[in-house]
């Protein structure tokens, strides 16, 4: 069921996206050193993938695995109502979502990758 939602063939959400690439927050430039190139335990994530109607930020198809590193925009009532939209489409899915703050990535970077490798089931040693 989730690949038939990663094959998206919208031309707007895939550009969406590809520009999301480019202008990425600190804390997800970050993270994305940490796990691009299957460096993260053999882990191949990707970045900025559309989900049907959404782009999550990475994403581990393997694992079903969801990381979403939020900024500010992230904490009026509005978006915090359209983030729990999105998760409960993506926990539909069969996807796990794991949030972070922008932030806390960047000041905690060892407790975020410990709670990835957590759910991960692999040791962060």
């Amino acid at each position: 069921m989730l690949r038939n939602f990663l094959h998206c063939t919208h031309p707007p959400k895939v550009a969406f996206a590809r520009k999301l690439r480019l202008e990425q927050t600190a804390g997800e430039k970050m993270l994305w050193k940490w796990l691009k190139a299957k460096r993260f335990h053999g882990f191949k994530f990707r970045r900025q993938v559309p989900v049907g109607p959404f782009i999550v930020d990475f994403l581990c198809v393997e694992q079903k695995l969801v990381i979403e590193v939020d900024g500010a925009t992230h904490y009026t009532p509005e978006a915090r109502q359209y983030d729990r939209k999105r998760e409960a489409f993506l926990f539909a899915q069969g996807l796990h979502v794991l949030r972070f703050e922008d932030g806390h990535v960047l000041e905690n970077g060892e407790m975020v990758l410990k709670s990835i490798a957590d759910i991960l089931g692999v040791s962060q040693e």
